[in-house]
């Protein structure tokens, strides 16, 4: 690890083998946190919490990068001969394309970059900042060294922290690190040689919070993290994306094109006895020619006025490429509640394990909702809305949060002089936990004797729609901590069931994703009867139901013959969402992803296109490529035809650049063979392909037929090739009819 990241600020020992309390006065800072003033000098002495590639591409970097593609050098290499062999007003006249043809990229390329800023600012991340001792929700990039934040389950790590406070917190650090289980973190000091992934009392910028809470103090920002060294040492490279793919094959198309027309046209020439550097220059500028100059400004004006309007759409695209994927999306994958359903979850009842509506299965319940810390979610909203309770007599001892892999959550609570562990959670497994189940008459029974008849009602509940957790307790002694262990030998209590109905207009909608060529397929974790019940009220079909224990036991190719004909899969653990994106992928299918959850993250990278939604989970929005103002398939459906939009207006232009180019360039090569001179000279070429570009650009605010947003569609080079040659060939014909008539009169 590099000095400078290890050796924080004025210090000489690593940041991580020294106590908060040294640190707070390294940083003048407090529990309570900075005063703004402080934060104001900050942030003029480090710069915003940033790394550099989020910045933005700097005006000067931009205009050059417009004079790195092929095309330009060739015309670079041209001006160059022709300066050498004095022909300097060539010269001159080719330069002055080149740069005007630059400055149009640029223009278009600077538009598109400050549009796409804009819409990125709308899907910030965010962070609870201690500041002046008022707990203040701010944009990440704000953070200066010395700040006090507070972390929950789902929240981004914004910069390199020392653990303060913490409660059953584990970090995803895969990103840093590689692996895939999660890291628990405490606060204290440990050796400066400690390797980065067993440095369990600091967290580290990129990471998030997988499961609990905690206090920290930002000790690095910005480039000055650990991630932000890791970026200028590798230059890390997204993936390329089905649309970057089919340009990278259209590109090839048009080397191989230009390839064999300038050895043909230059060999033919000097075999002409033309002279050699004419007909090199010929040869080159027709190739020039050919080529489309201004496609990657067409591209991403095109991809910008896209974005914009699936913005108004209340659809923001983060990584422009995405759009085309949106477009040729034809299969989506979704969770149901919130998306298919009204996602205003609420308690039906609070029922004992005869079914019965329980003042102290509600009352529990409530206490263990109401002081929950952990990541904030609409079921324990629901318990607290329901019926409100008193808190007097009552004091939180200790928590074990919510996790994915537990699916329970346990808090130790002092109850007028009594110790609970009260847990809720899946039902199933708050079963597994239990020795005995509470009867309605005080006493207690067996859990092997009241298992059947709790398993029949929550079967009951499930095929009526209703999801049901479980809530057990258990007595403990002098205890005010909380382990996992603890979670054992506890008293089944009864049911919390809920109802979340499916949205009115939900049915209608995956209707309009069909006739879009889109199939939806729910991938829920709600037990299989639930959610065939919900598929039923959606109009889905139910009878194709594949669960997380059957998929568990089959191979990666059994799974893959499957998922094309199943669109329900039932009670999938979060791991298996992603096997289930990487399977539809291989059998062919463009896929796309919508989650909110820290659950939904691999399955979200997973994904042709990951999709969130603005109320998502801070690691949720920073993975996916497109972010939805609304938890809304309508809103979808919108995004969808708005994608294939902008798609087709950037293949119009390429079938109408490169078919007119191509008969263009077709005929001048003809008429080379027969004129004793030049048909035109290179610079008039190059003039006139510029301005035969210029008034293309408005194809990006184009309309597109509505046959050509009916069908995912992707880029299909064979097509683009046969387009190019059969309406290149016909326009040259009428090129050569001309030819004739000019030659006729003479």
């Amino acid at each position: 690890m590099s000095n400078n990241v290890a050796k924080k600020l004025d210090s000489s020992k690593a940041f991580w083998s020294q106590s908060v309390t040294d640190y707070f006065e390294q940083l003048s800072s407090s529990s309570q946190g900075l005063g703004q003033e402080q934060v104001e000098l900050r942030l003029k002495r480090y710069g915003p919490n940033r790394l550099n590639n989020k910045n933005g591409t700097s005006n000067v970097s931009l205009f050059f990068a417009q004079f790195k593609n092929s095309i330009i050098l060739i015309l670079l290499f041209a001006t160059g001969l022709s300066f050498f062999l004095n022909d300097r007003l060539d010269a001159a006249i080719i330069l002055s394309i080149v740069l005007i043809s630059g400055c149009l990229g640029f223009w278009q390329e600077k538009g598109a970059a400050n549009a796409v800023k804009e819409l990125l600012a709308m899907v910030q991340i965010t962070v609870s900042v201690l500041r002046d001792g008022l707990i203040k929700e701010l944009a990440s990039e704000c953070l200066v060294p010395g700040d006090m934040i507070m972390l929950k389950a789902g929240d981004v790590i914004p910069g390199d922290c020392l653990i303060v406070t913490s409660d059953n917190l584990f970090i995803d650090e895969a990103i840093l690190t590689g692996e895939s289980y999660p890291v628990e973190k405490l606060a204290g000091v440990i050796a400066e040689d400690t390797p980065l992934s067993q440095r369990t009392n600091a967290l580290w910028m990129g990471t998030h919070v997988q499961s609990g809470s905690a206090t920290a103090l930002v000790i690095a920002t910005g480039q000055a993290t650990e991630f932000g060294q890791l970026s200028l040492r590798i230059k890390l490279k997204a993936p390329e994306t089905e649309f970057e793919r089919g340009v990278r094959r259209f590109g090839y198309l048009l080397m191989e094109v230009t390839l064999i027309l300038v050895i043909l046209i230059f060999a033919v020439n000097v075999y002409l006895a033309k002279p050699v550097v004419d007909s090199f220059l010929f040869a080159l500028a027709l190739a020039v020619g050919l080529t489309p100059q201004l496609l990657p400004a067409i591209i991403s004006v095109n991809l910008a006025h896209g974005a914009k309007r699936m913005a108004e759409q209340k659809v923001i695209v983060k990584q422009l490429a995405s759009i085309e994927n949106f477009g040729s999306m034809n299969v989506l994958c979704s969770d149901k509640t919130g998306t298919l359903t009204e996602g205003k979850v609420r308690l039906q009842g609070a029922l004992d394990i005869y079914g019965e509506a329980s003042d102290t299965v509600a009352r529990y319940a409530y206490l263990n909702s109401v002081y929950e810390t952990g990541f904030t979610n609409p079921i324990d909203n629901a318990i607290r809305q329901h019926k409100t309770f008193a808190l007097d007599g009552t004091e939180k001892l200790a928590e074990i949060p919510y996790d994915f892999y537990r699916k329970c959550l346990s808090i130790l609570v002092e109850d007028n002089g009594q110790t609970l562990l009260l847990t809720k959670g899946a039902l199933t497994n708050v079963l597994a936990l239990c020795t005995e189940a509470d009867s309605s008459h005080g006493s207690t029974v067996t859990i092997g004797i009241a298992r059947t008849q709790i398993l029949r009602r929550y079967e009951d509940f499930s095929r009526q729609g209703y999801r049901t957790l479980g809530l057990a307790y258990k007595r403990l002694v002098n205890r005010d901590d909380l382990d996992k262990a603890d979670e054992c030998e506890m008293c089944f209590l009864g049911f919390l069931v809920f109802f979340d109905p499916p949205k009115a207009d939900c049915a209608e909608t995956i209707s309009q994703l069909k006739e879009l060529g889109v199939t939806l397929k729910i991938i829920t974790g709600d037990n299989r009867l639930v959610a065939a019940t919900v598929s039923k009220q959606l109009g889905l079909a139910e009878h194709e139901i594949l669960t997380g224990p059957e998929i568990h036991g089959m191979s990666d190719l059994a799974l893959v013959n499957q998922v094309a004909e199943v669109d329900l899969f039932a009670e999938i653990e979060p791991n298996q969402k992603e096997r289930i994106i990487l399977a539809l992928k291989k059998a062919g299918f463009v896929v796309g992803y919508i989650g909110d959850g820290i659950n939904d993250v691999s399955a979200l990278h997973a994904a042709d296109v990951g999709i969130s939604v603005d109320s998502a989970a801070d690691v949720a929005k920073e993975t996916a490529q497109i972010v939805l103002m609304e938890k809304n398939l309508g809103v979808l459906v919108q995004g969808v035809r708005e994608g294939r939009t902008t798609f087709a207006n950037t293949l119009k232009y390429v079938f109408m650049a490169t078919s007119s180019n191509f008969g263009n360039m077709f005929s001048m090569a003809g008429a080379s063979l027969f004129l004793p001179f030049l048909p035109l000279l290179p610079k008039q070429i190059l003039l006139t392909n510029l301005l035969t570009d210029f008034p293309e650009m408005t194809i990006a605010s184009d309309n597109v037929d509505a046959n050509m947003v009916a069908q995912p569609r992707r880029w299909d080079i064979k097509f683009i090739r046969k387009f190019m040659i059969t309406f290149g060939l016909v326009s040259s014909i009428y090129d050569y009819m001309t030819f004739g008539l000019l030659l006729s009169l003479d």
